[in-house]
C-alpha cells in the first residue's frame, strides 16, 4: 500500500488497489480492493488472506485477519471502524455465528453498523469473508 492516496478520476471517483490484489496462488484479482465517492468508501469482500494465502485455523483466526484486512484497506483511505455504516459478511457454517459476532464485537463494538450475515461457501479454506461501507464527509 502506498502513503500516496490515488488520484480522483474526472467523476471524483478515487480506485483504492485497481492495480489489483493479490489472489490465491498469486492470481491477480480484477477489482479495487476499494472505490471512493462523495464520502462514501465501498470496501471489497475480505477474505483471511495474507501473502495470497489463506490463513490456516478456525473461525476465530480467520475473522480477525479477514477484519485486520478490512480495517487496513479503511485506513489506506483516510476511514475507521466509526466511518463503517453497513457491513456484509459470509460464513461458510452458520455454526459459526456466535464465534464471528465475539470477534466482531471487538473491532466495532462501539460504533456498530449495520449488518447482513449470510451462510456462502467461500473460495478454498475461508471460513469467513467481510465487506463494508463507511461514509465521512467530504472535507472532514
Amino acid at each position: 500500500m502506498s502513503n500516496t492516496p490515488p488520484a480522483a478520476d474526472a467523476n471524483g471517483i478515487i480506485r483504492y488497489g485497481v492495480s489489483g490484489g493479490t489472489g490465491q496462488g498469486g492470481q491477480n484479482m480484477p477489482f479495487a480492493r476499494a472505490v471512493q465517492a462523495d464520502g462514501w468508501l465501498y470496501v471489497s469482500g475480505q477474505v483471511p488472506m495474507e501473502n495470497g494465502e489463506v490463513v490456516e485455523g478456525g473461525v476465530v483466526t480467520q475473522s480477525h485477519v479477514a477484519i485486520r484486512n478490512l480495517l487496513a484497506i479503511l485506513q489506506e483511505a483516510g476511514y475507521g471502524p466509526e466511518n463503517v455504516i453497513r457491513c456484509g459478511v459470509w460464513l461458510d457454517d452458520p455454526r459459526d455465528f456466535a464465534a464471528f459476532n465475539k470477534v466482531f464485537r471487538e473491532y466495532f463494538g462501539d460504533h456498530p453498523p449495520a449488518r447482513a450475515c449470510v451462510e456462502s461457501r467461500l473460495v478454498i479454506d475461508a471460513k469467513v469473508e467481510v465487506e463494508c461501507v463507511a461514509y465521512k464527509k467530504p472535507g472532514a
